[in-house]
């Protein structure tokens, strides 16, 4: 479409069914920060239920055991699939990928659209879910038979089944998106440049997708035999009818471990780009962190079945993948390492998505730490299903699908709309954040440690876990997510005002060497009135004998 084309589109055409792969990008982004407020809203009513049992929670009312089983399914359900991947992948994804490598959007812009309708459709039907007689699904974000497949046991029949059509509807999108981020990286770069050229947020969103792709499939097969469980009493998960519950265990982790590094990558690919900038130092070891990149995405397909040590595999497998837990954390913990050398000496500015950017570094660190109990078979069998595990999972967790996407966000907002947030705002957002989320789980550690058993609806039932310092810390727990979702105000106000009243951005404020920031910000359609040429890597900065720190990829001297 050319430039004269575009500007006699109807604000319909422009905002609403565009090709254009920014207005895309920006659509995943509303669409997952709405769903951000919605997940966080459902962690306020069962974290309140579990504070203070059979008390009226403000905002919702009484939660009753079934609506506390559902509200816990649909946090998790959505903080994974309808915040963390269309944001970390879609999202920025969409709208830095052609900015990136100096191309005017995606080679598919079709099926760039398709995906987002579909995306949003997904969302749709696990809203309805709510809706329907029983409610949204209430047998847990992994949907284990026989919870998922039975409703007599979920009393979910109709949620149950919206929520696997969405599920799956969102895997339709991604896959489309992932073909779309593939391609256009192979196919579509700026003259000149190499594979080594090509910014590291790039490449780890393609093999992300790539990761995706080659995990899904099993899943997507599971997921059909058990939407032919519920609807048809098929029994593949069922043992009285010669089914087997654990197969579905396997086809989801199969699935579930890999998609935490499908995550994961983008969020190592935003710390990758944020910290040369804010350091004004090249970044240390780029084919290092490639590598590494590479080796996580091929290592996470073999890790799945600890998630299974206590379910009755045999313990000579549990044994190996032990192992294999313990060799993924090699490749991320040189990644770190190699981003703590990017910062040695260097000029460290502290913005809004610097600090983000270091806490999620650190944050990570100590969950991918408590991890290693989790990994190890034996430790395992006494963590499993505990709040341990509900800590680590969340020091994990927070960091890449919340830390990771406000430092993107602070980062790139100048790009997607021209101005500059708050950045008094933005320190206050974060210590806010990354002080209550701290104070939320390192309680639970605690409790966990302790045998507090996860999904409880009311702790007055197990004396052992009603002790008063147990419920103690699960209302400090409790009031440190309030405050934390009470700092996330002052982040919105900051998102909403800076897009009119925020100080102009221009084409490059932070001195940044990659593509995106050589044209018009926000950028045109099309992108560039004449497409870039690259002379050099992305992170070439402080290069001695040079008048500026920076050095355009772009700039032929």
């Amino acid at each position: 479409m050319s430039h004269a084309e575009h500007a006699h589109q109807s604000i319909w055409q422009k905002y609403i069914f565009s090709t254009d792969h920014k207005v895309i990008g920006l659509q995943y982004l509303f669409t997952g920060m709405f769903m951000a407020l919605l997940g966080g809203f459902f962690s306020y009513a069962f974290r309140m239920q579990m504070a203070f049992p059979g008390k009226d929670v403000p905002l919702w009312g009484l939660v009753t055991a079934g609506e506390y089983n559902a509200l816990i399914t649909n946090h998790g359900t959505i903080m994974i699939f309808w915040v963390a991947m269309p944001v970390l992948i879609a999202a920025l994804g969409n709208f830095l990928i052609p900015l990136m490598i100096g191309c005017d959007d995606m080679v598919f812009p079709r099926i760039n659209r398709l995906s987002f309708q579909i995306f949003f459709l997904s969302a749709v039907v696990l809203l309805a879910s709510f809706f329907v007689p029983g409610g949204a699904f209430a047998g847990a974000w992994t949907a284990y038979p026989p919870l998922s497949s039975n409703p007599d046991y979920s009393l979910t029949p109709l949620g149950s089944v919206l929520w696997l059509i969405a599920v799956a509807l969102e895997f339709v999108a991604f896959l489309l998106g992932g073909i779309n981020f593939i391609t256009t990286m192979m196919n579509a770069r700026a003259p000149g440049m190499k594979m080594y050229d090509i910014p590291i947020l790039v490449w780890m969103i393609v093999i992300a997708s790539i990761v995706f792709m080659a995990s899904v499939g099993p899943l997507v097969a599971g997921a059909v035999m058990l939407l032919f469980d519920q609807l048809f009493a098929v029994g593949f998960y069922n043992p009285a009818k010669g089914g087997d519950p654990i197969l579905w265990q396997h086809l989801f982790w199969f699935f579930g471990h890999p998609e935490v590094y499908v995550v994961l990558l983008p969020a190592m690919g935003i710390v990758a780009e944020i910290l040369p900038v804010f350091a004004r130092k090249k970044l240390f070891g780029y084919k290092t962190i490639l590598y590494t990149a590479i080796a996580t995405g091929t290592l996470s397909m073999f890790v799945w079945a600890h998630h299974q040590f206590v379910a009755g595999i045999d313990p000579r497998m549990a044994n190996v993948f032990t192992i294999t837990t313990v060799l993924i954390s090699i490749p991320i913990a040189e990644m770190v390492f190699v981003y703590i050398a990017t910062l040695y000496k260097g000029s460290i500015e502290f913005s809004s998505a610097m600090l983000f950017a270091l806490s999620f570094l650190v944050t990570f660190l100590l969950g991918g730490v408590t991890g290693i109990f989790l990994g190890a078979s034996a430790s395992d069998i006494y963590f499993h299903d505990t709040y341990f595990v509900l800590a680590h999972f969340h020091f994990t967790f927070v960091p890449i699908a919340i830390l990771a996407v406000f430092a993107g966000i602070y980062y790139w907002y100048p790009k997607m709309f021209g101005r500059m947030m708050n950045e008094t705002l933005g320190k206050i957002h974060f210590w806010g954040t990354i002080i209550t989320f701290h104070l939320i789980f390192l309680p639970l550690f605690y409790t966990g440690a302790a045998g507090d058993h996860r999904r409880i609806y009311n702790y007055d039932n197990f004396p052992d876990l009603a002790k008063p310092y147990m419920n103690d810390l699960r209302i400090i727990a409790t009031i440190a997510l309030i405050f934390m979702l009470l700092f996330q105000i002052p982040f919105l106000y900051n998102f909403v005002v800076s897009w009119k009243k925020g100080a102009k951005a221009g084409k490059n404020p932070w001195n940044a060497n990659t593509l995106e920031w050589t044209t018009e910000s926000p950028p045109p359609h099309g992108n560039w009135k004449e497409l870039p040429s690259v002379y050099r890597g992305p992170y070439e900065y402080s290069v001695p004998g040079r008048a500026s720190d920076f050095w355009p990829q772009n700039e032929k001297a």
